[in-house]
């Protein structure tokens, strides 16, 4: 470390991109690794998406300036494509075996940084009787109150719901057919609303549950700060994990520093702070077994144990089938709200 540590100070600076500060509290995992290391960090556009980042590092493979990025931190089935275009570059993290097989490229091209698992967001003051699982959103109770965080022909987070209700209604990874009955049964109900649910209209009472990553919901209770009450729920099944992936730019003009930053995003330290802002680092499973979060950290997050992480492959599978069959099984025309 010590060699690699002085030879991202000769280089004197790190680029990065799509890193908005209140992202997995991104803006303090930035400053600490500034203050550790005495880095200059370029931060070039928060907002990017992955598809952005890709772009970027093609655009300036004959950059060495600052609008080139070092390293990129994007959706899973962003890291094979990339490598199998040429734009990355292996490295392994000393703490790479702790990284879970299933979400990191054998040969360290990319690998998971963290990662969300579905949950329920529930306005408990519009219905203080919080659903458990995924079957108990067919209750009566919950007639015209559940909503997705977007439109499941397009929204990645929405085809990702769907998917994960198969998982606790009889599919599988394999399998994602039983989500698209079951969100059928939800919509003959009554009880799915054809909006696109955000925080604003879970804390107006317009969608009282909505169906989002638990980083995302979790934030939300805190911003609501008590008006309303609202709890998150990890459903008891069907618990399952959307990851991203970081990865080093083949191009990078900072190579050495972009290791450095690897390194300290996957050891103790980096990994805890992205706990901080509520996501799942990838060696959760590591830190608690060796009881090393912090308790206010650990008292803050939900137990999200036994959540599966499906393979790029099926998530492309389940992908196709839930976007493809959504009108004809389902048949709900799921809307921004206007």
């Amino acid at each position: 470390m010590d060699e690699l540590v002085a030879a991202a100070k000769a280089e004197g600076e790190l680029t990065v991109i799509a890193l908005p500060h209140d992202w997995c509290n991104y803006g303090e995992v930035v400053d600490a690794f500034k203050a550790k290391y005495g880095l200059t960090v370029n931060e070039l556009n928060p907002d990017a998406g992955s598809g952005d980042e890709i772009e970027a590092i093609k655009a300036n493979k004959d950059n060495k300036g600052p609008q080139a990025p070092d390293v990129v931190d994007v959706g899973f089935a962003f890291g094979p494509s990339a490598k199998d275009e040429g734009l990355l570059m292996p490295y392994k993290v000393s703490t790479w075996d702790t990284i879970p097989a299933e979400v990191k490229d054998a040969d360290g091209y990319w690998y998971g940084d963290y990662y969300g698992v579905l949950s329920f967001l529930v306005n408990t003051d519009v219905q203080p009787n919080v659903p458990a699982d995924w079957s108990d959103l067919l209750k009566s109770d919950y007639a015209g109150q559940i909503a997705l965080s977007g439109d499941p022909r397009v929204s990645n987070q929405a085809i990702q719901s769907v998917y994960a209700s198969a998982l606790a209604n009889g599919g599988s990874l394999d399998d994602a057919q039983a989500g698209l009955n079951f969100f059928a049964d939800l919509n003959k109900a009554g009880n799915l609303i054809p909006l696109i649910a955000n925080n604003g209209l879970v804390a107006k009472g317009e969608t009282p549950i909505r169906i989002t990553w638990d980083y995302n919901a979790l934030a939300a209770v805190d911003s609501f700060a008590g008006n309303p009450k609202a709890e998150v729920v990890i459903p008891a099944t069907g618990r399952f994990a959307g990851v991203y992936v970081q990865a080093i730019s083949a191009y990078a003009p900072h190579p050495n520093a972009a290791k450095l930053w690897m390194e300290f995003l996957y050891s103790d330290e980096g990994q805890t702070l992205w706990m901080k802002g509520y996501c799942h680092p990838i060696r959760e499973a590591d830190l608690r077994a060796r009881n090393v979060v912090p308790a206010e950290i650990l008292a803050k997050l939900p137990d999200v144990s036994g959540a599966v992480f499906p393979t790029v492959a099926q998530l492309n599978a389940a992908k196709e089938l839930i976007t493809k069959n959504w009108d004809s099984v389902v048949g709900a025309n799921i809307q921004d709200a206007q």
